[in-house]
């Protein structure tokens, strides 16, 4: 779980979204590391490949996915997928488009990275805890499928 905000990451605003995330996700028994970087491509991308360095399947994203002037975790997200899952946002952004008109904006990306050790589902979140819980409403039922495909299971 990697939080994405330029004020979590200098300390001057507390992260709520990625502790919520971390807690939905260690309730469904995942286990849970968490980061939170600076926005920016460069960050975001360092996050992200530590994370496919320390063997994890599935990492997400919450926070940076708008369209302000730092918002970059699309970008820094885009050249470490192999293959784009684009299903996956655009039910994320209809999900949250269901609570508020705001979640078209998500530039977020999903879908498939190559890591050292194996192949991980990587997902982009928008930055509020609101969003992150829709978007693992959206997300958690398709997680089981995805890492079996990743591992070679049939359809």
């Amino acid at each position: 779980m990697i939080t994405v905000s330029d004020r979590s990451a200098a300390g001057t605003r507390a992260d709520t979204a990625g502790p919520l995330a971390a807690q939905r996700l260690a309730d469904a028994g995942f286990v849970v590391t968490t980061a939170v970087v600076p926005d920016g491509v460069g960050p975001v991308r360092a996050a992200l490949v530590a994370a496919l360095e320390s063997n994890a399947r599935l990492v997400l994203t919450t926070g940076g996915t708008g369209v302000g002037p730092r918002d970059a975790t699309p970008e820094g997200t885009a050249g470490l997928l192999t293959q784009q899952l684009p299903g996956v946002a655009e039910a994320l952004r209809r999900s949250g488009a269901e609570h508020t008109a705001a979640a078209v904006l998500s530039r977020g990306l999903a879908g498939i990275a190559d890591g050292p050790h194996g192949r991980a589902f990587v997902v982009n979140l928008p930055g509020s805890p609101a969003a992150v819980d829709q978007g693992l409403d959206v997300l958690l039922p398709l997680v089981e499928h995805v890492l079996a495909q990743l591992d070679g299971s049939d359809h």
